[in-house]
């Protein structure tokens, strides 16, 4: 049973016994507020029976007040529980809950978020844990305690007396029919809604990221007009989501009062026959009358368990994903990389590297060049198994990096990548992010190593100036080479290279050439370079070409057989001294 609803629920294994918990907690709770009634009901027999025989009904008032207190005591006890089965529980699951989430997006590869905006990841993360918590502390135990509660009731009812129980509970089933009945409708309209939630909030999302893009293309009013649509679309599916269920649910509801109706009259014409106790009558419209509020919360919550399907759906695709596992340990003799017939093509089906073999040794500079789209930045991504391949396999130092789980393998590696990601702190911590135990002293040797020294002390508070998100306050060359200087601090033995000096200007260029030198000696490097002068020293070239290797060799060797690369070459050529003519 936990297994099931562990998968359910999207819950832990430990979510799914407090969810067993909450719901005993809230079925005795349920029953205990049976209690009073009974207790009432006693008290009421006692004085007719203490009037009829001349007796002061009075006598009792300390008995009566010790069963009142007991029942006090006993309903605290149990909502207490109740309460901390629920609620605490709860939240304390709503933690697990997103910290699996995050562990389980930790070890998936890159593959998955290419299917998956960041925004929508986001509002799995925020949104859609929080409806989950918000089902799980106040619907889902209590649905599943009130049909049991309302089971037990119902027997006791039928053993009392079948025909008022049948006039207290026939309305159960019509109104339970007509909130599940609507489901499919519920469901539909529901799920608009969510996704037009989505829908606007994307929107939203790129607004701000493309607001330098709108404003210099003068498109702010098409922008607003899109935004405008999409918010109202978005009103008009919550109008139809809550309509939908309020009619249904409201409906529902409203049917159950009839059943007291239904109470009374069989009930009178029961006693009008000499065939019922007037305090056994008595007894079931108390009894109905409390039967019912929990009714009312149990179709509420069927409406309510009925839209979060989505989330829960949302959340299991994420959970319930395959994740890249292996060995804890990485022992290579050596480090050479070794690609031997790899093959790799996305989920769609578009093949980017076929039968794919080269090896990058240690101790030199292999360059990855080719036409855009040849599968240059797949090949090192794969490398250090972002991602992992479709077939043949890469191997570091002799061992297989899909058996080594990534984030073992990536402390061999250190990664300059084009688009470099700074956080919104200190310049010091964020080149601290290299190595998070480097002193003070070994983060600036890595940034004079890196060429960065001069203008981190010219900005307001040196190394301790906050820069904005993704480093906005610096430029392009700024951010590349502090990502040149967490490589140099972290200082793995194998460097990947992906355009490290694409965003350097002319003047600046040399300087970040100066440091990518210091920052591969002895190691095992592999470059990415659009210009063909970045890896006119590298050791070795292996040249792609619509995912196949068309060429590999030293510069000088592919320069005398021609081809591909030495038309490359000669292309840039041209390039460079193209001028532009009015």
């Amino acid at each position: 049973m936990i297994a099931k609803l562990q998968h359910l629920f999207a819950l832990s294994h430990q979510g799914a016994r407090d969810l067993v918990k909450a719901v005993v907690w809230c079925f005795l709770c349920n029953l205990s507020l049976m209690l009073p009634v009974g207790a009432v009901l006693l008290v009421i027999e006692y004085m007719m029976d203490a009037l009829s025989a001349g007796a002061d009904p009075a006598q009792r008032v300390l008995l009566y007040t010790a069963i009142a207190a007991v029942i006090l005591i006993l309903l605290f006890v149990l909502h207490y529980f109740q309460y901390a089965s629920l609620y605490l529980a709860t939240y304390q699951e709503s933690a697990n809950r997103r910290i699996a989430l995050a562990e389980t997006l930790r070890k998936l590869p890159l593959s998955f978020f290419g299917k998956r905006d960041l925004s929508d990841l986001t509002a799995t993360m925020i949104s859609d844990c929080s409806s989950l918590d918000q089902m799980f502390s106040h619907y889902i135990p209590q649905l599943f305690a009130s049909i049991l509660s309302t089971t037990v009731i119902a027997v006791c009812m039928f053993c009392a007396d079948w025909r008022m129980a049948l006039a207290v509970l026939w309305v159960i089933p019509v109104a339970v029919l007509l909130t599940v009945g609507s489901k499919r409708l519920q469901d539909r309209f529901g799920t608009h809604n969510i996704l037009a939630k989505r829908a606007t909030t994307d929107c939203i999302q790129e607004g701000l990221e493309t607001v330098r893009d709108l404003k210099a293309c003068n498109r702010q009013g098409r922008y607003l007009a899109d935004l405008e649509n999409r918010l109202q679309t978005m009103e008009r599916a919550a109008i139809h989501a809550e309509l939908i269920t309020g009619v249904f649910v409201c409906s529902a509801q409203t049917f159950l009062r009839v059943g007291l109706a239904t109470t009374v009259l069989v009930g009178v014409s029961l006693l009008a026959a000499g065939k019922l106790d007037f305090l056994f009558f008595i007894g079931f419209l108390f009894a109905a009358a409390r039967l019912y509020d929990p009714l009312g919360l149990v179709l509420q919550n069927i409406a309510a368990t009925f839209s979060a399907k989505l989330q829960i759906e949302r959340m299991r695709s994420i959970t319930e994903q395959p994740v890249q596992t292996g060995a804890d340990t990485c022992n290579p003799q050596g480090y050479d990389i070794r690609f031997e017939h790899v093959s790799f093509s996305y989920q769609d089906g578009e093949q980017v590297l076929n039968d794919v073999s080269f090896t990058a040794r240690q101790g030199e500079v292999t360059a990855l060049v080719g036409p855009s789209g040849s599968g240059k930045s797949t090949a090192t991504k794969l490398a250090a198994r972002f991602w992992d391949t479709t077939r043949g396999k890469i191997t570091l130092g002799g061992v297989d990096v899909s058996t080594v789980e990534p984030e073992t393998l990536l402390k061999s590696y250190a990664i300059v990548f084009q688009d470099v990601v700074l956080f919104r702190d200190t310049v010091m911590e964020n080149i601290r992010l290299g190595r998070r135990s480097a002193t003070d002293e070994e983060v600036l040797a890595a940034a004079r190593a890196a060429q960065c020294d001069g203008f981190i002390r010219r900005l307001p508070d040196g190394y301790q100036t906050v820069i904005g998100e993704n480093g906005s306050t610096l430029s392009g060359g700024e951010r590349q080479r502090i990502s040149i200087a967490r490589a140099l601090l972290k200082d793995a033995p194998v460097i990947l290279l992906d355009e490290a000096t694409a965003s350097l200007d002319v003047e600046n260029e040399s300087a970040g050439q100066a440091a990518l030198s210091e920052l591969v000696k002895d190691k095992t490097v592999l470059i990415i370079a659009h210009r063909m002068r970045t890896v006119a020293g590298a050791d070795k070239i292996v040249v792609l070409e619509q995912g196949h290797v068309a060429q590999q060799g030293s510069p000088a060797e592919l320069m005398a057989q021609g081809g591909l690369y030495r038309h490359m070459v000669e292309l840039q050529q041209q390039t460079n001294a193209w001028q532009l003519q009015s």
